[in-house]
């Protein structure tokens, strides 16, 4: 980057891996990239990263793919699991903090995507810029020493301020300890041009390439295998989905989601123990890289999480695909699916009552769906990230707008 790109911008990743932060933040600085007026940059604390039992190499990562492609630099400071620096280390060695620190000495503003990284900022000899916090959780107190390290970066007055991208992680931060003043909501939104429904033939064409038929009454999962995503609620709900409806298929898809995980094929030996012949019906799909098709194709996208959550992507992206949302009432979801979608119970006969009342007003709903759209756009939520990254790089006070 050089000075005449603007306000030059870096962002600080503990790594590249499957998950709707980094998919929100690649797309957010991608958008904010060029044009004269923000120029932006990205370190990477680890090169490759074993989550959900998948080793997830940067290079490989369909984000670090779009940040180049659209000419924005991508850094690594080159860990690996399993090394002497392993994933779980929080110290850093001379050479990578030296690397951090002539990086960030060419950048104006620094944002830490979530409050895990910020253990770098916070090391002696770190550059003093304004620094932005990225926050995507309602539940700081799960993030184990990541929130010490936020509430250190406030102390020493490093925190120029945090943007939030719910209601309910503004509120779980400040009850955390983080100054109200700092904490501004920007809501998640979506490339409305990507995820939009399929016209009918489309769809059926899709549905034939994932083996599912036509007419069948299908339903969404997307997520990574991980506790607060709560799989075993949504098999166990599924097991009864697919008995009471022989044309219902399911989609599971993410990080975890294949035959390979030991922990998720138990949970469909466990709850499909006296119906094996429904597990046909259950497609694992693993990471996809084309989640608008598998958004697509759905007459349902699910939610069942049970802690965590702030505003859910794939409750964003299934609606604007044209599927009817249906979720557990965590973070903001209950407000995101208001009027477009269902909350349901912590039970596997309410959720599956949900999953096809949702599927039988799909079309009544439609409207209301198409209706929406304007508010889940991200060129709106882009537009407020520039605003919010300007202001505080100059000191001002953020618009009440973009809260």
């Amino acid at each position: 980057m050089s000075a005449g790109d603007g306000l030059r911008v870096q962002s600080i990743y503990e790594g590249f891996f499957s998950g709707g932060a980094r998919v929100l933040h690649s797309a957010v600085i991608t958008g904010l990239h060029g044009g004269g007026r923000q120029a932006h940059s990205v370190l990477s604390i680890h090169h490759e990263v074993l989550r959900e039992g998948l080793l997830q190499p940067m290079t490989e990562d369909p984000r670090y793919q779009a940040l180049r492609a659209a000419g924005i630099q991508v850094t690594s400071l080159g860990r690996h699991p399993g090394s002497g620096d392993a994933p779980t280390s929080r110290g850093f060695t001379e050479a990578e903090l030296a690397t951090a620190a002539e990086l960030a000495s060419r950048s104006d503003v620094v944002l830490s995507l979530k409050e895990q990284p910020l253990r770098l900022v916070n090391q002696d000899g770190f550059p003093e810029r304004p620094v932005i916090a990225c926050l995507h959780r309602s539940d700081p107190e799960h993030q184990g020493p990541a929130l010490d390290d936020l509430l250190a970066t406030v102390a020493g007055g490093r925190l120029a301020g945090a943007v939030c991208c719910a209601e309910s992680t503004r509120d779980a931060y400040r009850a955390a300890g983080v100054p109200a003043s700092l904490l501004h909501v920007i809501p998640n939104g979506v490339d409305l041009a990507r995820f939009r429904p399929l016209a009918p033939r489309r769809r059926a064409a899709r549905r034939g390439m994932l083996g599912v038929p036509p007419d069948a009454t299908v339903v969404a999962f997307a997520a990574r295998y991980d506790e607060m995503k709560d799989v075993g609620l949504f098999v166990r709900s599924a097991r009864a989905f697919l008995a009471r409806n022989p044309s219902g298929h399911v989609l599971m898809c993410g990080a975890g989601m294949s035959p390979t995980n030991p922990a998720l094929r138990e949970d469909l030996r466990a709850s499909f123990a006296d119906r094996p012949d429904l597990l046909v019906r259950v497609h694992l799909l693993g990471v996809r890289r084309d989640m608008e098709s598998v958004y697509g194709v759905a007459d349902v996208v699910a939610l069942t999480s049970s802690f965590g959550e702030a505003a859910p992507l794939c409750l964003i992206e299934g609606a604007m695909s044209g599927a009817v949302p249906t979720t557990t009432d965590v973070g903001d979801a209950a407000s995101i699916v208001d009027g477009i979608g269902f909350v349901t119970p912590r039970d596997p006969a309410a959720v599956c009552a949900a999953w096809e009342e949702a599927a039988r007003r799909r079309d009544e709903l439609s409207l209301a769906l198409l209706r929406s759209r304007p508010r889940f756009s991200h060129t709106r939520m882009i537009a407020a990230y520039s605003t919010v990254i300007e202001r505080l790089h100059r000191g001002q006070r953020v618009p009440l707008g973009v809260r």
